[in-house]
């Protein structure tokens, strides 16, 4: 074979493979660029390619997602606080106070919390940032009483107590009784003067202290004959009703607190007997006996008290007038049948 025919073969060869090198090898996206480009840059040294290193610094990891919680292993999950109710954690069935560490949900508002498996007193308050008695004050719990779960506490936003004004009353006077600064009573609650107080109105005594710790009531529970009578001032809560409790010897069947039992269907309305501010509305729960039941304080010192409703429809804090329709009877708590139990506390009971 001689020199021309093998050169003529190599030329063929090249003229083959060149068109199927080129598709198979060039990436797309320089064909676009331009295969004459890509080809005179083989031969251009004035070209730089760099080559990229990775290492376990530069490297891009996949990492799993975090966990919102940072301790997934105690259980319980967190607390959510809307407006003036807690909610119980969607996750857990007994996560206790360990969940939340050092974290503090005072958020400068009344709180209802409520309350988890393995809780107490003293952690509650560290957690809202107050001192246990302003938690047995504000729920009317002794010392030695024991909170359960499921059971809601209301939570101040301060240190302190809550109070009801009464006719008379002046922030000087306020504070010398619960042993608190003027200044802070009135910043607190942004009043402006003397004459800004309302009687009926709660405010809050920031670093208020009560005579006992294990707080109960302000006032002596005065009963029967020896109470005040405010003719005309109560009126009946239930239309009808007929008083299960009247004796030959107990005509006016008056027990406990001052108080009667009048029989009623379930679902008869409940009126408030006298104008004033809710300051126990308990919608669930047994509540030592009372089941289903709300206390009204009124402006001239005493209480009404409307246990064993089937509903409440009035919140603590409500303001509420003579005759409003406040509950519905029922039989919840400690009950033989359908009535309502109502105390009068401060007074003669007039029913």
């Amino acid at each position: 074979m001689n020199i021309s025919l093998f050169s003529g073969l190599k030329y063929k060869k090249l003229n083959f493979f060149l068109p199927v090198f080129l598709f198979l090898f060039i990436p797309f996206s320089v064909a676009n660029a331009g295969i004459l480009s890509f080809l005179g840059g083989l031969f251009d040294n004035s070209i730089v390619y760099e080559k990229k290193y990775v290492n376990s610094q530069t490297a891009m990891v996949l990492e799993a997602a975090v966990n919102v919680d940072p301790n997934p292993s105690k259980g319980g999950g967190d607390i959510t606080i809307v407006g003036k109710s807690a909610l119980l954690p969607e996750l857990g069935p007994s996560g206790t106070l360990a969940d939340m560490e050092e974290s503090s949900y005072n958020n400068g508002q009344i709180n209802v919390y409520v309350v988890r498996e393995g809780d107490s007193i003293s952690q509650i308050a560290k957690m809202f940032g107050v001192n246990t008695n302003t938690i047995l004050w504000a729920n009317d719990i002794g010392a030695s009483d024991v909170i359960r779960a499921g059971q809601q506490l209301v939570i101040l936003p301060v240190s302190g107590l809550e109070y009801t004004i009464r006719k008379g009353d002046t922030p000087a006077r306020i504070a010398k009784k619960y042993k608190a600064d003027v200044e802070d009573i009135l910043d607190f609650n942004g009043i402006a003067d003397e004459s800004s107080l309302v009687a009926g109105e709660i405010i809050i005594i920031p670093g208020g202290k009560k005579s006992a710790p294990a707080y109960r009531s302000t006032k002596k529970i005065v009963r029967g004959s020896n109470a005040p009578s405010y003719s005309g001032y109560y009126i009946r809560p239930i239309t009808g009703g007929r008083n299960s409790r009247a004796t030959a010897k107990n005509p006016r069947g008056l027990h406990g607190y001052n108080a009667v039992d009048l029989a009623a269907p379930t679902g008869t309305t409940i009126v408030a007997s006298a104008s004033g501010r809710v300051v126990v509305s308990k919608n669930s729960g047994w509540n030592g006996g009372y089941g289903k039941y709300i206390v009204v304080e009124h402006p001239n010192g005493t209480q009404t008290v409307y246990a064993h409703q089937s509903g409440v429809i009035v919140k603590r804090g409500q303001w509420v007038v003579q005759g409003q329709v406040i509950g519905y009877v029922g039989s919840t708590g400690r009950s033989t049948g359908p009535h309502i139990h109502f105390e009068v506390r401060g007074a003669k009971n007039p029913f």
